[in-house]
């Protein structure tokens, strides 16, 4: 590797420090090495604009944040919570519970951990702290924690990342997702159950069992939505990007004929928030694509898996490093970022070292997700304090035993493969 590329990623990383967002400081970064060597500085707009009018499969970005945003202005949100409370919040720590499941189920349609928290999140937040019967900086803590199990069960924005920079099958990645992410929801909801009763949280009142069809009832087209989108996918009837179209066309007629809960005013707006964060994730990208064809210039994942290689690694100990580097970026950097950039250098030696890629990549996934929540940086932090209004210290304090279960599920998810891939074999996959 050259010296110029060591002053790229130093000029990366300080204009990301003093406030650049990422997006902008790889694409800065990577014009500023192609100056120094003297290359033409198109090459780093042809890069971008190849890599994002050259890939179908990012389509089903802006599709899946347009699903998400039209649940959260309309009232599926809130027929999901009422079927929610009525099918585990008479437990004890009820609402907590609640919390999980509803992001288990929200996550079939939104496939954004930030959407989660910000939607469905911010309303079950509310009736955590009503009348006091939650703290918020408890409430904010399951809210941030149960928020990372979105991007792991299908659909998932990061996992379609992940298929970009690795040529795995989208299809595979999702159902690679599915055992992981009941997984963590079991371990996060029993870790709320002993929360609870130290605590003392409150038992939500029954709701009767003459009334469950009711309310499933009421449900059941927003419940439709998931059923919809892995039909869709995995009995070959649309692709994955297809399926996220499907997925915008169904929240919308749901939201607007159905329920009546979104006006054209408010359509505009959905369409307009979420063409803003298409444009926040699709910078990223761009600078990312830049930023990579520096780095496959100088060769990195090559310098890297010859340098790990002559340590003779075996799979256990790749697997520990990865981890433990990702884990250690989760905490500093945006989730996107580390999927386009971090995962091409080591995915060469993963595949030399006879990992499987949709094994490795639900891994990257599930260590980028618990980075959402990780102090000091982790957004989702900053999104669920912004809710509750409670200090980050406090929310940080409830969220640690969350963390330590989520790192548990995350060395089960590494060393017991077929947690992720049981069910894309019984769908024919053959890795």
């Amino acid at each position: 590797m050259s010296w110029e590329f060591g002053v790229t990623v130093a000029v990366t990383v300080f204009t990301a420090v003093i406030g650049l967002p990422i997006g902008h400081a790889m694409l800065a970064s990577s014009v500023f090495y192609l100056l120094m060597q003297g290359q033409d500085m198109s090459i780093a707009f042809e890069q971008m604009l190849t890599g994002l009018y050259g890939s179908y499969v990012l389509l089903a970005i802006p599709l899946f944040i347009f699903a998400a945003d039209l649940m959260n202005v309309g009232s599926l949100s809130d027929r999901l919570l009422d079927f929610c409370r009525a099918l585990v919040g008479r437990f004890r720590g009820g609402m907590g519970h609640v919390n999980v499941v509803s992001s288990l189920i929200f996550s079939g349609m939104s496939g954004s951990a930030i959407a989660d928290a910000v939607g469905m999140g911010r309303i079950i937040i509310n009736l955590m702290t009503k009348d006091g019967r939650y703290p918020g900086s408890y409430a904010g803590a399951i809210t941030a924690a149960s928020a990372i199990i979105g991007p792991i069960i299908p659909p998932s924005i990061p996992m379609v990342l992940y298929a970009l920079v690795s040529d795995t099958s989208i299809g595979f990645l999702f159902l690679g997702g599915v055992g992981p992410g009941l997984v963590l929801g079991v371990m996060i909801m029993a870790m709320n159950a002993w929360q609870a009763r130290i605590h003392d949280y409150p038992v939500e009142d029954p709701v009767p069992v003459r009334d469950l069809p009711r309310v499933t009832l009421r449900a059941v087209p927003a419940l439709l939505m998931p059923v919809i989108l892995l039909v869709g996918i995995y009995g070959g009837v649309t692709t994955p990007t297809e399926a996220a179209a499907l997925a915008a066309l169904y929240a919308f007629l749901v939201s607007t004929l159905l329920y009546r809960s979104v006006s054209l005013r408010m359509a505009y707006e959905t369409v307009r928030q979420s063409a803003k964060s298409t444009a926040a994730v699709g910078f990223l990208i761009a600078g990312a694509l830049a930023f990579n064809y520096v780095v496959t210039i100088e060769q990195v994942p090559s310098v890297i898996r010859d340098a790990l290689g002559d340590t003779e690694l075996n799979r256990v100990t790749f697997l520990l490093i990865v981890n433990a580097i990702l884990l250690g970026l989760g905490c500093l950097l945006e989730a996107n970022a580390i999927l386009l950039v971090i995962v091409p250098i080591f995915l060469p030696t993963a595949v030399s070292l006879g990992i499987d890629p949709v094994h490795f990549g639900v891994i990257v996934v599930v260590n980028t997700m618990i980075g959402l929540a990780t102090p000091p940086y982790g957004l989702l932090l900053f999104v669920v304090t912004s809710i509750t209004k409670s200090p980050i210290r406090e929310t940080i304090r409830h969220l640690l035993p969350f963390l330590a279960i989520m790192i548990a599920g995350l060395a089960m998810i590494t060393f017991v493969p077929e947690i992720v891939l049981w069910l894309p074999r019984l769908y024919g996959y053959n890795g």
